[in-house]
């Protein structure tokens, strides 16, 4: 096994079980507790584990959010291959509005300069990559700016997104479950709620890592989502499961 897919591997033992520790992982695959604390260390400055005593804890455990420039790099390939599939839910032109997120991030890098679009975002980033060019008509939400994910919040962003209707919304995700879409903090999930509600369809970006996660503040049922976009690397009985509840699921 490869160091990113026994980091995969234990990051995931990490959410499921709540914590590790460095002598059991080392045991399970059959490497040196060396080998595990330095993969440890790697999950750490990736911002998905905090070291404690021994092992490691998940972020969310400790009811830490990773700041949005920790999470660029973690699960890119696949965040990549998220963001180009979501290109075919765009409609011919119109208008559509793009969440705060990593991967909505490479969505807005990737709409294409041929069609014209009016584009609603709440994210700093996506506003900033979008100003210029000359097939967007840009509206940007206005709100108190979340450091952790640089994201509009509060009543200014939740009452400029009651006055439109657009056709799609591309929407990000910490957590997705049977229990629905959720996020770690209640002022972004309102916000969330608001532009969910401000669009004909709703489509959700979300990696594998996102699938099975329940957390704090809870977004929307899966029922009153479209299509949720995941790679190829979520458990198939958890995609399944999903989909019975209402959205598609689509895995690339």
């Amino acid at each position: 096994m490869y160091a990113p897919e026994r980091q995969q591997a234990i990051l995931g033992r990490a959410r499921s079980a709540g914590r590790v520790d460095v002598n059991s992982l080392a045991d399970v695959f059959e490497v040196t507790p060396e080998t595990i604390r330095r993969d440890l260390t790697g999950l750490e400055r990736r911002g998905v584990l905090r070291r404690v005593h021994g092992g490691a804890i998940p972020v969310e455990r400790l009811g830490i959010e990773p700041a949005v420039e920790e999470r660029y790099g973690v699960n890119a390939v696949q965040k990549e291959r998220i963001a180009k599939a979501a290109l075919d839910q765009l409609p011919d032109g119109g208008s559509i509005i793009i969440d705060a997120g990593t991967t909505t991030v490479r969505f807005a890098e990737m709409l294409p300069a041929e069609r014209s679009y009016t584009v609603v975002t709440n994210a700093l980033p996506i506003a900033a990559l979008l100003a210029g060019r000359s097939n967007i008509t840009l509206h940007m939400v206005g709100g108190q700016v979340r450091p952790g994910t640089l994201a509009a919040v509060g009543s200014w962003a939740e009452r400029d997104l009651s006055g439109i209707f657009a056709d799609v919304v591309f929407a990000g995700t910490n957590g997705v479950s049977v229990r629905g879409i959720t996020t770690p903090d209640v002022a972004e999930a309102a916000v969330k709620r608001a532009l969910m509600r401000s669009a004909r369809r709703i489509v959700v970006l979300a990696d594998h890592s996102k699938f099975g996660r329940d957390e704090f503040a809870h977004v929307a049922d899966l029922s009153e989502v479209d299509t949720i976009i995941t790679d190829s690397e979520v458990d198939p009985d958890m995609a399944r499961e999903i989909e019975d509840a209402g959205p598609e699921v689509i895995r690339v």
